[in-house]
């Protein structure tokens, strides 16, 4: 499986952490969430995979959380992992990222997720700006 970003740290725990992340094109541009704290990012709608969750359950969640649309027909595309720090939840995680393609449906409301909101953007512009190199490489590959 593919690694992105930083080596583990060897004097470092790491905790699995997986998570379900989509591509949502539509009319040419792509549904993308820009998270504003703890660091501004770009980054493709998903998240953690929460306990007796399964992926698609997880990334239905996700999605609308942090754009507050529904999405369709998800398919997977890609998985990789890359280790982090994570502030928000104050540790150490090898996040197990799985990608998938879906078709967004219907902007049910804002986003639920604080400091996130739906951000529509040409994908050429978005394979620049996603915070994650593993997420922008798999867009390149679809794109």
């Amino acid at each position: 499986m593919r690694r992105y970003g930083n080596p583990p740290l060897s004097h470092v725990q790491y905790t699995l952490r997986p998570g379900a992340y989509v591509i949502l094109p539509k009319g040419g541009q792509l549904l993308l969430t820009y998270q504003s704290q703890p660091e501004p990012e770009v980054q493709l709608p998903g998240g953690g995979i929460d306990p007796g969750e399964g992926p698609i359950q997880a990334l239905h969640r996700e999605v609308w959380e942090e754009t507050g649309w529904s999405i369709a027909a998800p398919r997977r595309i890609g998985v990789y992992r890359r280790f982090v720090w994570m502030p928000d939840y104050d540790m150490y995680a090898e996040k197990l990222c799985h990608v998938y393609l879906a078709r967004p449906v219907m902007q049910l409301s804002e986003p639920a997720e604080p400091y996130h909101s739906a951000l529509w953007m040409a994908p050429e512009v978005a394979v620049e700006l996603l915070g994650s190199e593993g997420d922008a490489d798999l867009l390149r590959q679809f794109l």
